[in-house]
């Protein structure tokens, strides 16, 4: 790479939810220098000889083409650069917060989803400056979720009241009263972005549970009109 170039790309914080690990981070093992075999988060470079019309279509392609992943969820969050990001000189990345369904599996050996408490607390490190992309998309994640159903889309078509408050609860960081949330889905509900499918799930332990469906809206997240942690 000359000095006159600068390299972009854009790379993608993909997450999805195990109910009994929390949120995971999807990471893709970098076939070549630098930072050859270590994990990493999906990405592709961009430039005048990629056929893609936008910024978004390029993230689509990076899950698609590099982790063979469709996104229920797909956002941008931040655009960073500087000379020192990547050690082959100036660089900028356009980050992107991807969401993915609940049973959504890594395809291949190079593919794998870790825990995220595990990137954040430099557990597991991450080449280049994944690690702060990482931080940025989780506080995109956090703030959204308070006021909206962005992690509906962690959670797969069908679910229950319980599994959507450890959805809200992982994105959000922190406990969500159980009858808040229950609100917040009964205006769902009222709206059609809900419906209730007529069955029960149940589970060994409790009372048996509605089984919802969630039908969202194109490109569009359903806002609450206040702060479920108010």
């Amino acid at each position: 790479m000359s000095s006159a170039e600068i390299l972009a790309s854009v790379d993608i914080v993909a997450l999805r939810l195990d109910p009994r690990q929390g949120l995971e981070l999807l990471l893709i093992r970098r076939a070549q220098a630098p930072y050859e075999g270590h994990w990493a988060l999906p990405g592709v470079l961009i430039n005048g000889l990629c056929a893609d019309r936008s910024l978004e279509d390029a993230a689509c392609r990076a899950l698609r083409d590099k982790a063979r992943i469709e996104p229920a969820y797909l956002e941008q969050v931040a655009t960073v650069g500087n000379a020192v990001r990547d050690p082959r000189g100036w660089s900028l990345s356009v980050c992107y917060l991807a969401l993915v369904g609940s049973g959504v599996e890594a395809g291949d050996e190079d593919l794998r989803f870790v825990p995220l408490d595990e990137v954040r607390q430099e557990r597991f490190p991450l080449p280049f400056d994944h690690r702060h992309l990482v931080e940025q998309a989780c506080e995109r994640l956090a703030g959204k979720s308070a006021y909206s159903a962005l992690p509906l889309y962690l959670l797969a078509e069908r679910f229950t009241v319980a599994d959507a408050l450890v959805a809200f609860q992982v994105a959000i960081g922190q406990e969500v009263q159980h009858s808040s949330l229950r609100g917040r889905l009964e205006r769902m509900k009222k709206a059609g972005w809900i419906e209730d499918t007529g069955t029960l799930n149940r589970p060994p332990m409790g009372r048996p549970q509605h089984v919802l469906r969630f039908t969202p809206r194109a490109r569009q997240v359903f806002v609450f009109d206040r702060s479920l942690l108010l």
